[in-house]
């Protein structure tokens, strides 16, 4: 690799890649958008199937604080398939799908629709998987109930405020991470990034709203402490705090500073 590859791009050179990149995700249907948005919803799964693995395995071995650490360490799988294999997410959109808003190339009309495509498309795949590892995950002994009981209550249990701002917390750290993205396109950079950065949203039981509703659907189908409102509730203000810590900590200030 030349030496001019290695060069880091400058923040300008970034946002024009991010801006050409978002264009090209309006352009497309939006049934194409959905499929890879359910895509994404079913792959983010393997994070919750390879944490409640690690969480089954050393739950009578470990004090809880290291057993926290242990399947945190699970928690960037998903991402990595999801982020490194190019499917739609809807915590990376909330960052560059605002990128076109505000240089006027697309209208809100547009973000919105977006938005719901891919949100909707990555419930409907997280559904699909927690049907699937709830299922499995019990009939073959890899996974104990009590770890989607777990996993659940970390999200569910503090109050509206805490999962806002928690929320916000991690979709600051998405948007950055689809910002440090466009800045190498080595793969082994590509993956440590996102595995740093998703390591801290899952080790911090930072609220992530596609990754928290596959957790907390797997808590409802298998357990009856969890219900719809829970789940309601969770995800209104997971999704919030997502969009505010992407799309303003990340897209607004990042654009604003670099335009001025």
């Amino acid at each position: 690799m030349s030496k001019s590859e290695d060069k880091p791009k400058d923040s300008k050179q970034v946002l024009r890649e991010q801006l050409n990149e978002s264009m090209q995700e309006y352009r497309r249907s939006n049934l194409n958008i959905f499929l890879s948005a359910v895509t994404a919803g079913l792959e983010i799964g393997f994070s919750i199937l390879l944490m409640g693995i690690l969480y089954t395995v050393f739950r009578n071995y470990l004090p809880d604080d290291l057993l926290h650490l242990v399947t945190a360490f699970g928690y960037p799988l998903g991402f990595i398939f999801v982020i490194i294999g190019g499917s739609q997410l809807f915590t990376e959109q909330t960052s560059l799908a605002v990128m076109p808003v505000l240089s006027g190339r697309v209208g809100f009309k547009d973000l919105f629709r977006l938005w719901l495509v891919v949100f909707t498309g990555n419930i409907i795949g997280g559904g699909l998987f927690a049907m699937l590892i709830t299922w499995i995950g019990p009939a073959m002994n890899i996974i104990e109930v009590e770890a989607f009981t777990h996993f659940a209550k970390l999200l569910t249990d503090p109050e509206w405020y805490v999962v806002l701002g928690s929320a916000t917390l991690a979709g600051w750290l998405m948007g950055l991470l689809s910002w440090l993205l466009f800045t190498s396109q080595e793969s082994l950079t590509r993956i440590a990034v996102v595995a740093l950065i998703t390591l801290i949203i899952g080790f911090g039981k930072l609220h992530h709203c596609i990754v928290g509703s596959v957790e907390i659907l797997c808590a409802m189908l298998s357990q009856h402490d969890f219900n719809a409102a829970v789940y309601g509730q969770t995800m209104l203000f997971s999704v919030i705090g997502n969009i505010i810590g992407g799309a303003f900590f990340v897209a607004v200030l990042k654009y604003s500073t670099i335009k001025s």
